[in-house]
Formats: structure tokens, C-alpha cells, sequence
């Protein structure tokens, strides 16, 4: 009898858990680091959070790996962020999405450095891992990817935009 409950138990598991927070594909997010709400892309079809920043140098202090950057945004000033670095990420190119890599090559990887960095949306406030590259070529300052939206247990209406409103952290 046991064994049934535990099993009845096990299917009721889904009805509990909680429903992800349904956000826009675009979102204004702050990242409490820097005190700076950017615009963002929810985007299901990257893996990690991007955000754009230049002057990005690695460096150590007190025998820890660090990296200083300036945002690399719209009205944005020059003041010179450090953070101690948690990796590298090793990104795939576009060139390696459109097939234009021979067959049989590696295709060559940009290396990113990646810090933590906390982001509001809405009232959630969640640590996230936070790749370094300059997007000023994109629209959007900071790209969110899937490991954020599945740490935020969020899902994405491509059809909508900014349904979570200012960030209030």
C-alpha cells in the first residue's frame, strides 16, 4: 500500500510545483553591479547571458583571476567595472551556425570571460553567469539566455514585450 502512495505522490509532484513567470522576448533588466537598467533579449536560442562591454582586460589581484571592462552601451559613461572572473566560455561562431566552416574543421570558438552578476527582472533578483563581449552591433545590450530563463523559471512569449515593467529589486 505504501509503494501506491508513494507512487500517487510521485504524479502529483507536477500539479505542485510551481508555474514559470511568463516574460516578453524583450525585457528591461538591472544588473545590480553596475546600478544600470538595460534593455534585454529573452533569447531561447542562446545558451548564456551576454552583456556588451569594451576595454575588457583579465588581471589578478591577491592571486585571484579578475577582469575590468567599461559597458559598452548606448549613454554610457567611462567608468572602468572589475569582477572577479568565474571562467572562460568558449562561444560558437555565427560563421559555424551558417555551415560556412569546411567539413572536418574545428571551427574557431571566441573566448569570452565570464562573471557573476545580478540581475533584476521584475521583483526576481537571481545571481547569473554573464559572458563579456562587445554587442554594440546588436540591438539589444544584454542577451539572456536559457540557463538564466530556467534559473528564473521563466518562460518566453515571443509575441509580447516587457511584461514585467521596471525592474523593482
Amino acid at each position: 500500500m505504501s509503494r501506491v502512495l508513494f507512487l500517487a505522490g510521485l504524479l502529483a509532484l507536477p500539479a505542485f510545483a510551481a508555474q514559470p513567470t511568463l516574460y516578453g522576448r524583450y525585457e528591461h533588466i538591472k544588473i545590480e553591479e553596475i546600478g544600470k537598467t538595460l534593455p534585454a533579449k529573452m533569447d531561447t536560442g542562446a545558451v548564456t547571458a551576454s552583456l556588451s562591454a569594451r576595454d575588457i582586460e583579465r588581471f589578478r589581484r591577491d592571486g585571484e583571476d579578475w577582469v575590468r571592462f567599461r559597458l559598452a552601451v548606448d549613454g554610457a559613461d567611462d567608468t572602468l567595472y572589475e569582477q572577479p572572473l568565474l571562467g572562460i566560455s568558449r562561444i560558437k561562431s555565427r560563421a559555424e551556425e551558417a555551415g560556412s566552416v569546411e567539413p572536418g574543421r574545428e571551427p574557431p570558438r571566441a573566448e569570452r570571460p565570464v562573471i557573476g552578476m545580478q540581475l533584476c527582472i521584475g521583483d526576481q533578483l537571481r545571481e547569473a553567469e554573464v559572458n563579456l563581449t562587445d554587442r554594440t552591433h546588436f540591438s539589444y545590450p544584454l542577451l539572456i539566455g536559457v540557463e538564466t530563463i530556467r534559473d528564473l523559471n521563466a518562460a518566453i512569449d515571443p509575441a509580447d514585450k516587457y511584461t514585467a515593467g521596471r525592474p523593482a529589486c
